[in-house]
């Protein structure tokens, strides 16, 4: 039915290009021409599928593939020359001709831009503008209206986007409900080299308060950063490396504190720019006590963090970049569950990160016309601590588990002109490579030392001047040692492979309110270590932990559609996915305790399994002050091989709703979230209760001097007693956090 309903929209879609692409009907007249090209006034590419037409007449045609156009049995004399494209400025261009004449006339157009959402660079290496796949970013007052501890709680309630909870600082958003290293959570484009994809104790190694842009791709985008991404993509911009700067100087100074947990947190950004260059240097602290929720205060969660950076950039006629260098340091305790829990024990992590960028943009007058290369060098330390207390007094701290891992990443991303059928594309070579050591007393799994290469392409054909087409296509080659320590020390394990993932598209837009994207994509997604080898109590997570070393490679199959219309006041976007995988890694719970740490025993099992889901949002302004918004997403994953049972850890049913009041100087709002029970679950796995959280929000804006904005929220208004399906925590005996009131500032000069 799904493949029907498909098959029938392109049929309809082709249909529509066709017609609008038909060359207009010509009448009678001499043997008078004109032929030409039509090129982007900024890059001089040839636009394919563009519009022109002989004023007053009805004679016009289409560029062709090359950006070429003949016009023939024009009458003789002076004429006016209409060019008009979706997304260019309109061009006219006056001529004489006189009978029997052929004339070359080239015209040149600005790209103006569709008007939908802004580009989300992180879905196209050409920034073209055309998704094929769900996204959006955010910047500016949007990021601090959403400021949080985490990136988890401060992308959780966007469409299709989940978090995995596990207290404060290690939240993690979970796409879809796809985790791990399903998703990719990058930083300016590069791996960030941490490993919180690889446990839920592990956290992302950045303040959010450092982020200057947040962009998410729902769905596969994973050709230019890895092969495993079915599940999208998260790219954390900081603008430590300056692009874009103002001679003198510029910053930004903020402060942030909520009641929920008497959090503190403070950032700030100092820019000085020449004409050619800028530096530029920030700083993060934030420190925060226990949780508190509507039953009393969860102990083990208070956090102190600092993230601080420096960078310089430059730019001359044919280029521009910059290094950036920057450090943090997290320092985060965690809860353990109902019947593990000890008034004189604490877990707390320890985890610091280094991390040296560079990034090089040129031009080159030839095919290859534009380059980047970026390169990031990284060392990330954590430990996992137990320590116990004696009247509040530390008596003893020991290092259970140790990570020390070095990473290195590298992408070289060379774009071409467009040529014949192809309109921009890219090519593009990554190398990865790291190296992980893993000590400490309870070392449950070996360390890992992982190469990769991989060349990659993306390409787009204009098939119209409402279709166009995308395909791209990435070969990796990886090879992964495990790495013996005092608890493995025998081991001598090696597993090579060769992937291949790849994307084919279509973007259509039968009008400029209207925008329709479809996708089909495969994923490959080699084990990482603790599933592969894991065996023993990974004390930070609260769980005993199971390997399986003959588990194969995952393999991801994925379809995604989605509808973006706006008019008017109204916008509107709906999409639906489907995602299959051969050999689906499972965390699975087996309902068995290990009887020396008294942790829940989970096992890494393969089996085949398919998600199906889908998101909804909507947005109309009813006055030009006044706003309201709804948005849902639902997703349902079953293990369907060997056994027919529902996926662990998959979100409920989800819908929310807001209305805003934006009077200029200020704005007022309010919203309710939903969240459905969820009974479908895996064994061995507990059911959540349904909830409906209550939140208010007001925001004020000043210009003196700068740019002042102050945000007060109200979250969990009615103090709603509440257990998030995603939360780590082992019984889930903990609730959620209670009502907080959190106050920001931010001066922008």
């Amino acid at each position: 039915m799904k493949k029907n309903i498909i098959s029938t929209y392109l049929l309809i879609f082709l249909f529509v290009s066709f017609a609008f692409g038909k060359e207009m009907e010509q009448p009678a007249g001499t043997d008078a021409n004109i032929f030409g090209h039509v090129l982007n006034a900024e890059t001089g590419n040839h636009i394919p599928f563009i519009n022109l037409m002989i004023k007053n007449t009805r004679i016009g045609a289409l560029t062709d593939a090359s950006g070429h156009y003949m016009l023939t049995n024009l009458p003789a004399g002076r004429h006016t020359l209409i060019v008009k494209g979706m997304g260019y400025e309109t061009v006219a261009v006056e001529f004489k001709i006189e009978e029997n004449q052929t004339k070359e006339i080239n015209v040149k157009t600005e790209y103006k831009g569709i008007a939908l959402d802004e580009i989300v660079l992180t879905s196209s290496p050409t920034a073209s503008g055309f998704s094929y796949q769900p996204d959006q970013s955010f910047i500016g007052e949007a990021l601090q209206r959403r400021s949080e501890v985490s990136f988890g709680e401060m992308l959780d309630g966007e469409p299709g986007i989940a978090m995995r909870s596990m207290g404060p600082t290690p939240s993690r958003p979970v796409i879809r409900g796809l985790d791990g290293d399903r998703i990719l959570v990058l930083q300016d484009g590069e791996r960030m080299g941490d490993i919180s994809h690889s446990a839920a104790d592990h956290a992302i190694s950045m303040d959010p308060l450092a982020a200057s842009r947040v962009e998410v791709v729902r769905g596969p985008a994973s050709l230019l950063y890895g092969s495993s991404a079915l599940g999208g993509v998260i790219n954390i911009m900081t603008n430590d490396i300056p692009e874009e700067w103002t001679r003198g100087s510029s910053g930004v100074l903020s402060a942030q504190g909520a009641t929920v947990n008497n959090m503190g947190a403070g950032f700030g950004r100092y820019t000085f720019g020449g004409d050619k260059w800028a530096t530029t240097g920030r700083i993060a602290y934030r420190k925060a006590g226990n949780v508190n929720t509507p039953v009393g205060e969860i102990p083990s969660t208070a956090l102190e963090n600092y993230d601080g950076a420096i960078g310089f950039g430059f730019e001359n006629d044919k280029s521009n970049g910059g290094f950036a260098l920057s450090m943090g340091s997290q320092n985060f305790q965690l809860p353990e569950s109902g019947a593990l829990q000890n008034p004189d024990e604490t877990v707390e992590i320890r985890a610091d990160r280094q991390l040296l960028r560079g990034k090089l943009n040129f031009k080159i007058n030839d095919f290859f016309d534009k380059a980047q290369l970026r390169l990031n060098s990284s060392r990330f330390f954590q430990q996992e601590m137990e320590i116990e207390y004696d009247d509040g007094d530390i008596i003893d701290e020991n290092i259970e588990i140790e990570f020390e891992k070095y990473n290195i990443s590298s992408t070289l991303t060379v774009q071409h002109r467009a040529t014949g059928i192809f309109d921009r594309g890219a090519i593009g070579l990554n190398l990865q490579g790291h190296h992980m050591d893993v000590g400490g007393d309870e070392a449950y799994t070996p360390g890992e030392k992982r190469y990769t290469i991989a060349m990659f392409t993306f390409q787009e054909i204009p098939l119209s001047n409402i279709l166009r087409m995308q395909f791209g296509v990435r070969l990796d080659y990886q090879r992964i040692t495990a790495l013996p320590n005092h608890l493995f020390p025998e081991i001598n394990v090696s597993r090579d492979a060769l992937n291949y993932s790849g994307s084919i598209g279509l973007n259509i837009r039968p009008a400029e309110q209207i925008e329709i994207g479809a996708q089909f994509a495969r994923s490959h997604r080699n084990p990482i270590t603790e599933e592969l080898f894991a065996d023993g109590p990974h004390i930070g997570a609260g769980v005993y932990e199971v390997g399986c070393e003959k588990l194969d490679d995952e393999v991801g199959h994925g379809g995604d559609l989605f509808i973006k219309f706006k008019y008017d006041r109204f916008k509107a976007e709906a999409a639906g996915f489907v995602n299959h995988f051969r050999n689906f890694i499972i965390f699975r719970p087996t309902g068995e305790h290990d009887p020396d740490s008294g942790y829940p025993v989970f096992k890494y099992i393969g089996d085949e399994a398919r998600m199906i889901g889908g998101e909804v949002s909507l947005s109309w302004m009813i006055t030009d002050r006044l706003e309201w918004d709804v948005s849902l997403d639902y997703v349902n994953g079953k293990q369907i091989g060997e056994e027919t049972r529902y996926l662990p850890y998959i979100p409920p049913f989800r819908f929310g709703s807001g209305v805003r009041y934006d009077y200029g100087q200020g704005w007022l709002g309010t919203g309710v979230k939903f969240a459905n029970k969820k009974s479908n679950i895996a064994p061995n796995e507990e059911t959540t209760d349904g909830y409906v959280l209550l939140g208010a929000q007001a925001g004020y804006r000043l210009d003196y001097g700068g740019r002042h904005v102050i945000i007060l929220r109200a979250e969990n208004i009615l103090d709603a007693e509440y257990r998030d399906h995603l939360s780590r925590i082992e019984d889930r005996n903990i609730p959620m956090p209670g009502r907080n009131f959190n106050l920001a500032y931010r001066f922008y000069f």
